[in-house]
């Protein structure tokens, strides 16, 4: 089941990200494993606005969530992860599909996000999804700003692109 997320859902939110970023180890990114998960109170600020999702086990435990903010006139895709144990069983796509709904109902034009280019569940996952690579020239300031800051990060030591799916 998605719901929306609570405040007592945040701290478990950080361990989904921690255990499906451990997945990253298995591709030779363990500077990617190792990322600091966030905090409780960056999460809230998606959950208190409205931006936040989970998918919960039958116990109504988080083992999946996707955060999200505006960005350029779209729903922009923070962050969606999925325990690795229930992987595989489209809750990331069922996620994004409610981000989608909800974009669409208050208007706004696409679903974007930040990827790694060569990773399977990354870029070529959300491909599938219909997705489409965004050349630079066609980044709105918002998605640029995010790509600068990914840089800053160092993520781009692995290639990174924008995607975004038309509403």
């Amino acid at each position: 089941m998605i719901r929306l997320a609570r405040p007592d859902d945040l701290p478990a939110l950080i361990d989904v990200e921690l255990d499906a970023g451990s997945l990253f180890r298995e591709v030779g990114m363990a500077a990617i494993a190792d990322d600091d998960p966030g905090s409780v109170a960056e999460l809230a600020t998606y959950q208190e606005a409205g931006r936040a999702w989970v998918s919960v086990d039958s116990g109504d435990r988080p083992v999946a969530y996707l955060v999200a903010a505006l960005v350029d006139g779209c729903a922009h895709i923070e962050q969606v992860s999925v325990r690795p144990g229930h992987a595989r069983r489209g809750l990331g796509s069922a996620l994004i599909e409610t981000l989608a709904e909800w974009a669409a109902s208050r208007g706004l034009k696409a679903l974007t996000l930040t990827t790694f280019a060569a990773v399977p569940w990354n870029a070529p996952y959300y491909e599938r999804l219909g997705f489409r690579v965004v050349p630079a020239a066609e980044m709105g300031t918002g998605l640029r700003s995010i790509r600068r800051a990914e840089a800053a990060r160092g993520l781009d030591t692995w290639p990174r692109v924008a995607m975004t799916r038309p509403l």
